[in-house]
């Protein structure tokens, strides 16, 4: 079968570096494919129309796939048939998945893994596919997880760790916008599996993208994370911000900043 060589592209550093790269070398490239998650941040969009240009201009095709299903469909209304009953009693047999969770990133299935599979599974039957992935040097972890012969891995060739990218992409004019300098990764803006510092970068840095979130949370039966609600972290960020403005200590760690965070609630 001819070969058919395909850019997984997310729109993120690696990617992106891995992509610019490949067409600076001269490599063949028959399609690039990106995978839109309904909830990308603007600037990411915009840098995916940016990117979308240039390989165009090349002459080479660019694949924007997205499911028929929005995000806010499955999180608020698909009817779901749980394993856990306790859920159904105490929430009333509540629609959507909720908040994705460690053990269960329905999102990143729904909205990418399968979308993205349904795609390549038409190319399979016709071409012999490679599909070219970035991952970075060092992320040894992610490697271990790609135990496919059709994937090729030109960043780990090449020895380019994370940082080695974001500095290339730099280097070719492409910043985000500046969200590589707020965020240490950049993925769905109302993921609940960032960290607590990239929710304050989000709630300083994005008013208007934290108070969707914060109604996006009042919509649905389960917590944004384990330990925390949105609005219980509106509450702790913004006592953070009023002792911070006082002099006063935010540590987690200390007494008095339990018990202020007690007495708001947060």
């Amino acid at each position: 079968m001819e070969k058919y060589r395909v850019v997984s592209f997310s729109g993120g550093k690696d990617s992106t570096a891995m992509l610019l790269r490949l067409m600076e070398l001269g490599e063949p490239i028959d399609e690039v494919i990106w995978c839109d998650t309904y909830k990308e941040f603007p600037a990411m969009y915009r840098h995916v129309g940016k990117i979308k240009s240039v390989v165009e201009a090349a002459g080479i095709k660019f694949t924007e796939l997205k499911s028929d299903v929005s995000f806010d469909y499955y999180m608020f209304e698909k009817p779901v048939k749980r394993k856990r009953k306790y859920i159904n009693e105490k929430y009333n047999n509540p629609l959507g998945f909720s908040w994705a969770g460690p053990l269960m990133r329905w999102c990143t299935r729904a909205l990418k893994i399968d979308v993205i599979n349904k795609y390549l599974s038409r190319l399979y039957k016709r071409f012999d596919v490679i599909q070219y992935t970035g991952i970075a040097a060092d992320e040894q972890y992610r490697l271990e997880r790609k135990n496919n012969e059709e994937h090729i891995h030109p960043l780990v060739t090449w020895g380019w760790t994370e940082q080695m990218c974001l500095e290339y992409c730099y280097s070719k004019g492409y910043d985000w916008e500046g969200l590589y300098k707020l965020f240490d990764r950049v993925s769905c803006w109302c993921c609940p599996l960032q960290s607590l510092e990239n929710l304050r970068t989000l709630r300083k840095n994005f008013p208007d993208l934290w108070e969707e979130l914060r109604q996006m949370d009042k919509r649905t039966w389960r917590n944004f994370r384990a330990d925390y609600t949105v609005e219980r972290l509106e509450k702790r960020f913004a006592l953070e911000d009023e002792r911070t403005a006082q002099g006063l200590t935010i540590n987690p760690r200390s007494k008095e900043f339990r018990a202020a965070l007690k007495s708001v609630g947060g």
